[in-house]
């Protein structure tokens, strides 16, 4: 493997996750990216457990219960009784979390719009194909307690790799 090519990677992949950190707060002031990564999950699943959300992202549960705590008193998500397990409660979207998610994720789309304007229609698809693939092949393997999903390897890093976060 072409280690200078595998230095540029690394350097821009940095680059790219620091500049996304720094977008994150002008996309919405309140919205951090990993806030933003959290609801769309839970808009994708329509509802989870905080140790779903810890196991998917291959998190530890402090990690998470911190970042549900402030999603519920910012009002964007709230617990419900599980209807498989009343026992159990499940994080959902409120309808202010769902408003702020679609607001935050079309201004994600008209930056990258904006960013990859000029880009032939070939190179997007070159460019997607490779995220694509990338990020399969960084995900966890399948386990029933880590679902594969090409977002993981992406999210636990900004999370801080499964460390807890002050």
């Amino acid at each position: 493997m072409g280690s200078e090519a595998v230095e540029t990677i690394q350097r821009e992949m940095t680059a790219f996750a620091r500049r996304a950190r720094a977008h994150a707060g002008r996309m919405h002031p309140e919205l951090s990216l990993v806030a933003f990564t959290l609801l769309g999950h839970l808009e994708e699943s329509d509802g989870c457990r905080a140790t779903d959300l810890a196991a998917h992202y291959g998190l530890d549960k402090s990690t998470i219960s911190r970042q549900v705590t402030a999603l519920e008193r910012a009002g964007l998500i709230e617990r419900r009784p599980d209807p498989s397990d009343m026992r159990v409660q499940a994080l959902h979207l409120t309808d202010a979390g769902r408003r702020i998610l679609a607001q935050v994720t079309e201004s994600r789309r008209a930056a990258f719009r904006e960013r990859l304007d000029g880009w032939s229609p070939a190179d997007l698809e070159r460019f997607a194909a490779y995220l694509v693939r990338y990020n399969a092949e960084g995900a966890p393997r399948h386990t029933e307690d880590a679902p594969r999903d090409s977002s993981v390897s992406a999210v636990s890093s900004e999370f801080g790799g499964g460390r807890t976060m002050a």
